[in-house]
């Protein structure tokens, strides 16, 4: 097979977890060799549906998910599980992001493969973390918000590099940092340093979602800071929460301007007095 879309395809076909990464740092390597390329005579994409992910874990509505404290066992294996579920569904939504969207340039196959291939990394150690927890992936219950959107912004390259970069997966990095600091004072230093990891490397994935969301504005000749914000309505409404961790999201490609107005828009949106309590998390990315 020498064809990229083909290759991320059977990546994002695969259900079973050690499967799905194992075809995908394959395909990363492939392609690092220059043995895939994007094909312009590869089959148009299918109509995007649900990707291969096994039968567990459950999926459920966002608030089903039990809000459990991180001062229990139970409540940090939760954090940890939910995280490798939303790291799983990021080699999906990398691999789609391959497959569906043709006709760019060589560097965006690359950042997107590149950030399957981490991803993938992401939920080994995760996954690993669990087993030493005494769990598996699947145990617990998960949403399938992340996927929502992906399949909401099938036809539109620019909502897909504005929506699931910068707004979903982008709430990583306000979050984690106080999963950080939580989890070393309870002593869990293994999360601790899975965690440090993976927020370190979601700020590369973010700035190539900014990246690739500003090249998809400059071709279309529209203007980018009023598209993302209209495009956050249009998708979305005006259900965002803050607070935003400026220094990475500025690092990830973010303008003070953006940043100013995410926190206006997230304190519009929110109700008086609701607010999560940093040792409480239902989604510990924020993808509620």
């Amino acid at each position: 097979m020498s064809d990229l879309h083909a290759a991320a395809k059977a990546c994002l076909d695969a259900t079973e977890p050690t499967e799905k990464l194992r075809l995908t740092h394959e395909t990363w390597q492939a392609f690092r060799r220059g043995e895939l390329q994007a094909d312009p005579s590869s089959p148009p994409p299918e109509p995007i549906g649900p990707p291969g992910r096994p039968a567990r874990p459950r999926l459920v509505n966002a608030r089903q998910l039990p809000q459990r404290g991180l001062g229990s066992a139970e409540g940090r294996v939760a954090l940890v599980h939910a995280v490798a579920h939303i790291e799983f569904n990021a080699i999906n939504l990398a691999w789609d992001a391959v497959y569906r969207f043709r006709g760019k340039p060589h560097d965006y196959y690359r950042d997107w493969a590149s950030c399957a291939h981490d991803e993938a990394r992401h939920f080994a150690m995760l996954s690993a973390r669990l087993a030493g927890l005494g769990h598996a992936y699947g145990d617990f219950d998960a949403h399938d918000g992340l996927w929502q959107m992906a399949e909401k912004t099938a036809g539109n390259d620019t909502a897909r590099m504005a929506l699931v970069p910068r707004v979903l997966e982008a709430r990583g990095l306000d979050v984690t940092p106080g999963m950080i600091e939580r989890l070393r004072q309870l002593g869990d230093e293994a999360t601790v340093a899975i965690l440090e990891v993976i927020l370190r490397e979601e700020v590369a994935h973010v700035a190539a979602g900014t990246r690739w969301y500003l090249h998809c504005c400059e071709r279309d000749g529209i203007e980018p800071v009023e598209t993302f914000f209209g495009l956050i309505r249009d998708y979305m409404g005006v259900d965002l929460r803050g607070p935003f961790n400026r220094p990475a999201r500025m690092e990830a490609g973010f303008s003070p301007e953006e940043l100013d107005r995410l926190t206006r828009l997230a304190e519009s949106s929110r109700p008086s007095g609701d607010a999560t309590p940093p040792s409480r998390s239902r989604s510990p990315a924020g993808m509620n």
